[in-house]
């Protein structure tokens, strides 16, 4: 246990010291600032709004960039589903996989563009590698800076003063994807391939086994969609054994490598939205908050896992540590820290099976979803996820003390409230509505692989993950069929764009509010008290 808790707490230390020198990096990027990439990156960023004919001197009101974002994102869904449905005759296909079927291609595409990436098929056997690269490493790529976009403009909310105005969506996407996203992946995928990651565009090799039987090994471009797809808090792996699969994940480095990708941009996004708002300890306060509820549940998925399942020791197993379902060359202590950063960050990637986990390993698992996109959460959806409860805290606070609410200098009144409201609900009543349908009609039990009340979580997990944007799964449920395609597919729709909206709106009001500086009745959010009502 001792060099488990050494693990832990050394990844911990590492992550802390690498997230604020990056967030530090990305208020520069986000306020405008010099960076070393700019003698690079502003010539292709010019380029690219010469060719979209974006003109950067315009702002967008709240709606105006949501309704850019809307746009953006079904024209990515609808490329990725017409990529699918025409794989057959595209090009870089060495194995002639054909279209893939109208159902799983639209869960797929919504998947895929809302950053959830849950996957009900095998990526080696469904997808091609133009597929792959075209439709779902590209979508990691802007479904993440989507996600940061939105982030930015509720900052922005607080930042500015009496204006309808919160910044140009196309910038901020593409802004996003060429200083933090673009390099961040070239370097770590560049570090997979030296650590035996494979990257290629090889048929599928046959070989003969020391039995003599035949045996295919899938080939492919791994190491580019690995590095975005756990950098941007997707999770979608390019096998269907994601990140158990030793070509995604070879080593105990590369564990770390890739447990440190997931959570670091949420990590570092804190301290920028520190440095934006003019006020560090605020981003602090935030961390603080992620970090304890992190470590919370940290503690307890590890404590579960290494005690065991004391029915299965009350029969007289040796050890009730148990091992079932997590790969060996990992162990239980980076097996348990991998499943809670990634049901923590909204990623979904795993080393292990989520199914085999202890039930209170597993309730904690689900649990980190359910709260929403808070515990770190996903790229740019964990800090605005976070700041919607923060509202929510300052106003029930303010309305015990008799006072009108106010955060960072902005009052906090009802229509901000009403939209808050609809931010924590509406993910919660897609969970809900989702799994009560599956768990009372035949065609939603029929594919249970457990009958008893393990079923009923399994239906459960897959609803949490799909409207908490996280794509995990207990895996025992078969997913891939018309029902579940489709009625996730509308869960991760709903627990998109039904918290992205409401935030706007938010962002919106906030920016056309007066600063009002603050008073003695102002509630105190960079205090160890208030650190704690945020919890």
């Amino acid at each position: 246990m001792s060099f488990d808790l050494l693990q832990m707490g050394s990844y911990l230390a590492v992550l802390l010291l690498l997230a604020v020198p990056l967030g530090y990096y990305m208020a520069r990027v986000f306020s405008g600032e010099r960076t070393l990439l700019d003698p690079i990156l502003k010539r292709l960023e010019r380029a690219f709004y010469r060719v979209a004919r974006v003109d950067v001197t315009k702002e967008m009101g709240w709606r105006e960039y949501a309704l850019s974002l809307l746009v953006f994102s079904f024209l990515g869904m609808l490329t990725v589903y017409l990529i699918q449905r025409l794989q057959g005759i595209l090009p870089f296909n060495p194995e002639h996989f054909g279209a893939v079927r109208p159902d799983l291609a639209f869960n797929t595409a919504v998947s895929f563009v809302t950053n959830t990436n849950w996957q009900a098929y095998a990526g080696e056997r469904t997808m091609s590698y133009f597929t792959q690269m075209a439709a779902l490493t590209v979508q990691n790529f802007l479904s993440a800076a989507t996600g940061i976009a939105v982030a930015l403009a509720l900052t922005r909310g607080f930042t500015r003063r009496e204006t309808g105005f919160l910044g140009n969506f196309w910038v901020d996407i593409t802004r996003t994807t060429l200083w933090v996203l673009l390099p961040l992946s070239l370097i770590l995928a560049l570090v997979l391939v030296s650590q035996g990651v494979i990257q290629n565009l090889s048929p599928y090799l046959k070989i003969t086994t020391l039995e003599g039987k035949e045996q295919i090994l899938a080939m492919g471009p791994v190491a580019s969609q690995e590095a975005i797809k756990l950098l941007g808090t997707n999770g979608g792996g390019f096998f269907n054994a994601n990140s158990a699969h030793p070509y995604e994940n070879p080593t105990p480095f590369t564990n770390l490598l890739e447990m440190l990708a997931i959570q670091i941009i949420p990590a570092a996004l804190p301290i920028t939205f520190g440095r934006l708002v003019g006020d560090r300890r605020q981003g602090l306060v935030i961390l603080a908050a992620m970090f304890l509820l992190f470590v919370l549940g940290l503690t307890i998925v590890y404590a579960s896992e290494y005690y065991g399942n004391p029915l299965i020791k009350a029969l007289g197993v040796s050890s009730p540590t148990t091992m079932e379902g997590k790969e060996v060359r990992f162990g239980l202590a980076q097996s348990s820290l991998f499943a809670t950063i990634t049901t923590a960050v909204a990623c979904g990637a795993v080393n292990s099976m989520h199914d085999s986990f202890t039930p209170f390993a597993g309730l904690i698992l689900l649990l980190q979803m359910m709260v929403g996109e808070v515990v770190f959460g996903g790229a740019g959806a964990g800090l605005f996820g976070m700041l919607v409860f923060v509202l929510l805290t300052v106003f029930i606070v303010g309305l015990m003390v008799g006072r009108t609410p106010e955060y960072l200098g902005k009052k906090i009144e009802a229509r901000e409230m009403k939209m808050v409201t609809l931010a924590v609900l509406i993910p919660g009543a897609a969970i809900l509505l989702g799994s009560a349908v599956a768990a009372v009609t035949k065609i939603g039990t029929f594919s249970l692989s457990n009958p008893g009340p393990h079923g009923l979580s399994e239906i459960l997990y897959a609803f949490s993950s799909g409207a908490a944007n996280n794509g995990s799964a207990f895996a025992g449920l078969n997913s891939n069929t018309p029902f579940y395609n489709i009625t996730l597919g509308i869960a991760m729709l709903v627990g998109r764009f039904g918290v992205i909206l409401p935030v706007l709106a938010v962002a919106g009001s906030l920016a056309a509010k007066k600063t009002i500086p603050p008073g003695p009745g102002t509630f105190q959010t960079t205090t160890p008290f208030s650190f704690f009502c945020s919890l």
